[in-house]
């Protein structure tokens, strides 16, 4: 089929008007779960365009005008919601400045430049008939994996054959992300006086299991994601410093692979520790692609690198094939003062229509 290539002058209207929209953002305080003004500003966009969207929560999603389901359907999705601007920030997070080639802002990299770049690229091929149907989706309480976010849409959705998530990778494409698992462990003594040789130091019994966490090595390796990894992130134990203490509290952070299931993964943890373990959940799946996905044919074509990406984000909750691409860095975000460099907006968009474009030309008939 004949797409019409991108022209100079319609990448610098995107451009300009994704900047202008990304700045309106970055003003405009969206926290988890609060991210209800930052919804009515993609709305008034899409307004503006014309375009018919659909709201639930603080969620906005639409379909290209010649939308058919005999087509296969590409999913093109990014948040809207951000972290908490940590207390090292220098600049105002919530003030949009542009200085160095660079803007700075709470939300610019993570994942705001991606959000823009993705609608300006839904906005181009909204009135072109592709062979592939595309839907955006502008998702809230992502940094949370809140239960009103992405997951309370994927019914209205419907079906989904493959998508792509923004997310900042330097456009590189993510082709495997790893999942995650949050542990609550708990190790069981008997209290005691600490002046006496009686009790059982909940605290040693968990040093034990602490030491196993951090040396263990995985038998399996993923080709894409390496190997799981296991960290102890906090601990906590006692309430008064001459009794023995009777629990000790640890939190340990999983990155699970596809190399093991998350129940395999627990398994082996229990056989191996004498602590109690409560997975807080068990349902932030890692993802990865078959070698032969159209995703990784279209990245092969245009020379856009692969790789495993160790970060989390939605594609965790997605129950079908995805991929991770974006400008920016990952190492920006929830940093202080984090920035999306102007170029890398523009290259986003680019990025993200020659993607689309080649999808339809290697999509069958």
């Amino acid at each position: 089929m004949n797409i019409p290539p991108l022209s100079n002058e319609q990448l610098q209207n995107y451009y300009q008007s994704g900047l202008a929209l990304l700045k309106a953002l970055i003003r405009t305080p969206s926290l988890s779960k609060e991210e209800a003004q930052t919804g009515d500003l993609l709305s008034d966009k899409l307004e503006d365009h014309g375009i018919f969207f659909e709201r639930k929560h603080h969620n906005l999603w639409m379909r290209n005008k010649y939308f058919n389901a005999d087509k296969p359907t590409l999913l093109l999705n990014s948040h809207h919601d951000t972290v908490k601007p940590n207390e090292s920030y220098t600049l105002n997070p919530f003030g949009p400045l542009v200085k160095e080639g660079k803007l700075s802002g709470l939300g610019s990299n993570d994942a705001g430049a991606s959000l823009v770049a993705l609608l300006h690229t839904f906005i181009h091929f909204y009135e072109i008939d592709l062979p592939i149907n595309v839907i955006f989706a502008a998702t809230a309480e992502e940094e949370i994996s809140g239960e009103n976010g992405l997951r309370s849409i994927l019914a209205d959705l419907g079906p989904i054959d493959y998508a792509l998530v923004g997310e900042p990778t330097e456009m590189k494409m993510a082709i495997a992300e790893k999942g995650l698992m949050v542990l609550d462990v708990y190790a069981k003594g008997v209290v005691g006086h600490a002046a006496r040789d009686v009790g059982e130091n909940a605290i040693y019994k968990a040093m034990q299991d602490v030491a196993w966490f951090k040396n263990h090595v995985f038998d399996r390796k993923s080709s894409t994601l390496g190997l799981v990894k296991m960290a102890v992130t906090m601990i906590e134990a006692g309430y008064q410093h001459n009794l023995i203490p009777d629990t000790c509290h640890f939190v340990v952070d999983v990155r699970t692979t596809d190399a093991y299931t998350h129940s395999e993964i627990l398994t082996l943890i229990n056989q191996k520790i004498s602590s109690l373990v409560r997975p807080r959940s068990t349902h932030l799946n890692p993802s990865g692609l078959s070698n032969d996905h159209i995703l990784i044919q279209a990245a092969k074509r245009l020379g856009i690198d692969q790789f495993g990406s160790p970060t989390l984000s939605d594609q965790c909750l997605m129950p079908f094939p995805s991929a991770k691409m974006g400008p920016g860095l990952s190492e920006r975000s929830h940093s202080a003062d984090e920035f999306i460099y102007l170029d890398e907006i523009k290259q986003g968009i680019k990025g993200y229509i020659d993607l689309i474009t080649t999808l339809s030309k290697i999509t069958p008939k």
